[in-house]
């Protein structure tokens, strides 16, 4: 399979820069090791991705922490992932 995309979009990118802010090494070590498989199987590794369903489905979810999820959808067609947001719960959008 080829590359994808990772495209991040104006919520998810404020949620990126806070834990930038915050320096907590743990968890900014995990987002990267997080986005760095999305480039390459968004939809297996770390975080234990869970496929999304009622009025999320289509999106994917996956632990950044106990109380933090990375929200994100695949497009198989034009080999993008999108980061919708990264704080929170998707019961929390």
């Amino acid at each position: 399979m080829g590359r994808f995309i990772v495209i991040t979009l104006p919520k998810a990118e404020e949620h990126l820069k806070e834990y930038k802010k915050s320096g907590n090494k743990v968890i900014l070590n995990r987002i990267k090791r997080i986005l760095k498989e999305l480039e390459e199987h968004p939809e297996t590794g770390i975080g234990r991705p869970e496929k999304l369903k009622y009025g999320y489905s289509g999106q994917w979810s996956r632990e950044i922490d106990k109380k933090n999820r990375m929200i994100y959808q695949i497009y198989e067609t034009s080999i993008v992932v999108e980061i919708i947001s990264a704080k929170g719960h998707y019961d929390d959008h």
